[in-house]
């Protein structure tokens, strides 16, 4: 199948307007724990690259649940899997075997460099079991008795207690102290700065068991990862020993135009973590590692939904789409499209735009720092434009719409995205 006629895979589905009567926002907040900053926008169904408001308004979703609906909305092979799997067998734990669970694995080893896989339900658990990993690794295998890993400011690795203490941000960590120990923080891409980190913190004795990084880092405003940096990282690791841990919750499963985002980098990692569009908007994650650090028994980390034959079945129905599809091609091919039309709104609108940066379906618009509109502010006016997008920061609008995205989708959004610009420079 081409890339071109990719659009045709998603389902054409009318949409069934909900009045807005049935909803009340106001309910709503007051059941709800307030913990995001929600857009006033109900929405209530989706098809393909495409959602409907409660009020019937179409909108292009270039957020995919923020990089997860890889394959859309209400896609037939997703609501094929989900029909078939929740007729036969959707739970029963992993007090014993079921065979969705095995046949996800082994996609997922062929299909990288990893020879085992655990699976769990996010990506946050997917980074938490990385963690523990790599302590049990460094106490077991290194020797090391106060193990300390190291990762980059203006990270993002999730939002449990361990995982926010990797997350080099302190906005995600204010009033959570006490965090773990055992956590350093570099800049990103700043070769001489974790060269500098491993010489202090092993000078006495070795004490740096893994280095965890994104590929690129998605919160943290999409910066890609220098391939310079990332290829000594890996030559440092690999001769000290050290845990080489990329986070791929975002970036993996085609994101990028490739399975996964180390490929861009010319690396292998020693483990990788994926969830978001593993699932296709389905929750599941996935801790994937190398043999030879694959030291977890019976009994040292465990989830109960984790790996459920339900979770499974729809995980191994994307990744076979992602495969058979040809989808990367097509990631390449419309993230080309969208980086060269954003570029033309930045050469308009030089006063609001610093750049554009990304790889495949993810990318960044950076707004220039002394400009006075937010991406917020860039978000807001693009979904009166009719297109979904996400904030990467103070100043930075992401894009990461389905994978199944077409050209044509490409320019109605991005002429709605002109559309927000020339409204905010008035």
């Amino acid at each position: 199948m081409s890339p071109e006629t990719l659009a045709q895979t998603s389902p054409t589905i009318a949409p069934v307007p909900v009045p807005t009567s049935e909803f009340d926002r106001a309910e709503f907040d007051r059941y709800v724990m307030s913990t995001y900053a929600r857009f006033p926008l109900t929405l209530a169904r989706g098809a393909g690259c495409r959602v409907w408001d409660t009020d019937g308004r179409e909108y292009l979703d270039f957020v995919a649940g923020i990089a997860t609906c890889t394959l859309g909305h209400a896609h037939p092979v997703m609501v094929e899997a989900v029909h078939q799997q929740i007729q036969t067998l959707h739970h029963v734990s992993n007090l014993y075997y079921t065979p969705q669970q095995g046949e996800l694995a082994q996609w997922l080893v062929e299909h990288s460099c990893a020879d085992r896989a655990f699976f769990c339900n996010s990506g946050a658990e997917a980074n938490e079991g990385a963690i523990k990993l790599a302590r049990k690794y460094a106490h077991t295998v290194l020797g090391i008795q106060s193990p300390i890993i190291i990762t980059a400011h203006a990270s993002f690795h999730g939002r449990t207690l361990a995982t926010i203490t990797a997350t080099g941000q302190p906005k995600y960590q204010k009033n959570f102290d006490p965090l773990m120990p055992g956590f350093y923080y570099v800049p990103y891409n700043d070769l001489t700065a974790i060269e500098s980190a491993i010489a202090l913190l092993d000078s006495n004795e070795p004490q740096v068991a893994a280095i965890m990084l994104e590929a690129l880092q998605g919160e943290g405003g999409v910066r890609p990862g220098d391939q310079s940096y990332f290829q000594r990282i890996r030559e440092i690791c690999t001769e000290k020993g050290i845990l080489l841990i990329l986070d791929e919750v975002q970036v993996g499963m085609g994101r990028t135009g490739q399975y996964w985002g180390y490929e861009n980098l010319g690396i292998e990692p020693d483990i990788f973590t994926s969830a978001k569009g593993l699932g296709g908007g389905i929750p599941i994650g996935a801790l994937l590692c190398k043999s030879f650090c694959d030291v977890f028994q019976p009994g040292d980390h465990a989830s109960t939904f984790g790996g459920n034959p339900f979770a499974c079945a729809v995980g191994l129905a994307v990744c076979r789409t992602l495969e058979e599809s040809r989808l990367l091609e097509n990631v390449q091919q419309r993230g080309e499209q969208l980086r060269a039309g954003l570029r033309s709104i930045a050469e308009r609108y030089p006063h609001q735009v610093a750049e554009v940066r990304g790889w495949g379906l993810i990318n960044g618009l950076v707004l220039n720092a002394d400009a006075e509109i937010t991406s917020s502010q860039v978000v807001g006016a693009a979904i009166e434009a009719g297109v979904l997008l996400v904030p990467a920061g103070l100043k930075v609008v992401r894009f990461v719409p389905p994978l199944i995205v077409s050209a044509a989708e490409i320019d109605q959004a991005l002429a709605a995205v002109e559309k927000a610009f020339a409204v905010l420079s008035k």
